[in-house]
């Protein structure tokens, strides 16, 4: 599905991650892959790289520094890019819990730079790359169709703003070959989501998901990433696919079907 694509995967830090699970579907599927990676994590994302039926190429990006991203360009020496995964994000505990109102400046600019800007920087570097062929990217969301959770605070406001940014994308670059989505997945135990207070809510509530839901597999979201990166995406673009067993399209997915008959 993806042989002869050249792929830079970000946010693979350990094997648990949504990222790892991408660059090791993406290999089995033929694809080249190199990552990303940032200084205070390297010897984590090497240890994890070498877990990875190929040893990929290790390039480092921090994504919150716009010149990074042309150093990155400088570091591919020419090498085109056929896609991208967007799998960056963090906010300090202060935009992620307690009071929401209370968050400083500085910490809410950090999540939506790290977060958000940075999908749209690495949008950028793909177009450069990618001139005269086809490419896409995809980023990775969490649900934030207009509500507000018990817990994710300033980090869903960076969801949302994520949605946004990818249609903006989607417009943009479009027209140069550039294909723009999102993969919203359901909450799944990697390294990540340890750094959510109260994360196990989260849990909590899609046990309610229609088809079930498997918070230790990241495999059905790897495998919807790597539709989009290949040419069997080739029409989809400025969408957001859910891959939460169901739960987002449940009006009320803590009630039980003929519960509301049976309490008349």
């Amino acid at each position: 599905m993806l042989t002869g694509k050249r792929l830079l995967v970000t946010g693979v830090v350990t094997t648990d991650s949504i990222a790892w699970a991408v660059a090791e579907r993406a290999q089995l599927h033929g694809a080249e892959v190199i990552l990303t990676t940032h200084d205070r994590v390297q010897d984590l994302t090497v240890a994890a790289a070498c877990a990875l039926p190929r040893r990929p190429e290790i390039l480092t990006l921090d994504a919150t520094r716009r010149q990074d991203y042309q150093r990155l360009r400088s570091d591919l020496n020419g090498r085109p890019l056929d896609g991208a995964l967007h799998a960056i994000a963090f906010a300090p505990r202060e935009a992620l819990a307690g009071d929401f109102l209370a968050a400083g400046d500085e910490a809410i600019e950090l999540a939506f730079r790290t977060s958000t800007t940075s999908y749209a920087r690495l949008a950028e570097l793909l177009a450069q790359t990618s001139v005269g062929r086809d490419s896409a990217l995809v980023g990775l969301d969490f649900d934030a169709d207009g509500r507000a959770w018990p817990v994710y605070n300033w980090m869903g406001v960076c969801k949302v703003a994520l949605q946004a940014t990818m249609r903006y994308v989607a417009r943009d670059l479009g027209p140069r070959g550039v294909r723009a989505n999102l993969v919203s997945a359901g909450p799944l135990l990697t390294r990540a989501a340890s750094g959510i207070p109260d994360f196990q809510t989260l849990l909590d509530a899609y046990a309610a998901a229609p088809l079930g839901w498997d918070a230790q597999d990241p495999g059905p979201v790897a495998d919807t990433v790597c539709f989009l990166l290949s040419d069997m995406g080739r029409g989809v673009t400025g969408e957001v696919v859910h891959v939460d067993g169901g739960y987002h399209a449940m009006a009320a997915p803590g009630l039980r079907a003929g519960d509301g008959a049976r309490a008349r």
